[in-house]
């Protein structure tokens, strides 16, 4: 081989290698420009922007990374859509299950005040008053509660406790009411420990919101709480034999101020369920609910032996 033939293949190399190079710097002009321009169009509002690339593109990393920006921006919008939405339909829900009972509630002491009910009549008007303000209590306690848990600043205390004795102890609280309301009930705990990471007072809310529940919605005659486990969770399940919940509500009862058209009419503000959900979340756990064919609602809760804290 001479000198002229190694100029030559030198010289086709080099060609080869600008025009490569050449190549690669017009499509990261390309892809620059593309990036210039889908920055502009997110920085004008337009949240569903993205950039395409190539895998062997220059840029590729930028561009992944962008996008990445541009899909968490756009969650954080539905997400902050979403909220105002709820916030909405929470001061829908204070207009109902504040205004509304706390005028009826003005209404009753007043007459009271002014004489125009005495003697036993009098007495009645008081106990109604007096019912109308608890419930007033409760809703605003619950409302609290949402609000913190929805804002993050609830503190949780996690500690190892036995879930069956836990739950005895919070049941046994409930007898009385159950017996009074007319309940029978059937409540089948293992005598056997089940240790787990548990926050006292989250799962004493979550398993009084249950019971609660069944007592004022379902209509029912008879509530069961049946706890088991295995090396992995523990399943609490919490049934009732009352009218159960309408096809259309069921996939909706444990979102955040859902109410069912029948229990708008009721004592039900639509956050116990949901605020039991949160608190199963922050366990680590699930929710779930069926109304079998046989009648009646079970809820179901699993609560993992070894908890991810969602906090």
């Amino acid at each position: 081989m001479n000198w002229t033939t190694v100029f030559i293949c030198s010289t086709v190399i080099c060609v080869c290698i600008i025009i490569y190079l050449l190549s690669k710097l017009f499509r990261v002009k390309q892809q620059l420009s593309a990036i210039k321009e889908a920055l502009e169009d997110i920085k004008n509002g337009n949240p569903n922007r993205r950039i395409l690339t190539r895998e062997n593109d220059m840029t590729k990393s930028i561009c992944y990374s962008i996008n990445e920006i541009a899909a968490n921006n756009q969650a954080q919008l539905i997400k902050l859509k979403k909220s105002e939405q709820v916030y909405k339909r929470l001061m829908t829900s204070l207009s109902h299950d504040v205004k509304t009972p706390l005028a009826s509630l003005v209404g009753y002491l007043e007459a009271v005040q002014e004489k125009i009910v005495t003697e036993k009549e009098k007495e009645e008007y008081i106990g109604v008053a007096l019912e109308k303000a608890h419930r007033l209590k409760d809703f605003v306690e619950a409302l609290f509660e949402w609000v913190k848990l929805d804002a993050g600043d609830e503190a949780f205390h996690f500690e190892t406790l036995d879930l069956n004795e836990l739950s005895r102890d919070i049941l046994t609280d409930w007898i009385p009411v159950l017996e009074e309301k007319g309940f029978l009930y059937d409540i089948d705990i293992p005598e056997t420990e089940c240790n787990m990471q548990l926050d006292k007072n989250a799962y004493r809310r979550i398993l009084n919101n249950l019971v609660q529940n069944v007592i004022i919605h379902s209509h029912g005659s008879r509530l069961s709480v049946h706890i088991s486990e295995d090396e992995r969770q523990a399943e609490i399940i919490v049934a009732d034999n009352g009218k159960g919940i309408p096809k259309k509500d069921l996939p909706h009862i444990f979102e955040r101020l859902y109410q069912g058209d029948e229990s708008r009419t009721g004592r039900g503000n639509g956050l116990g369920l949901s605020i039991a959900k949160e608190l199963v979340t922050v366990h680590g756990g699930t929710i779930n609910a069926k109304c079998p064919p046989s009648g009646g609602t079970v809820i179901k809760i699993t609560l993992p032996k070894k908890t991810i804290y969602n906090l």
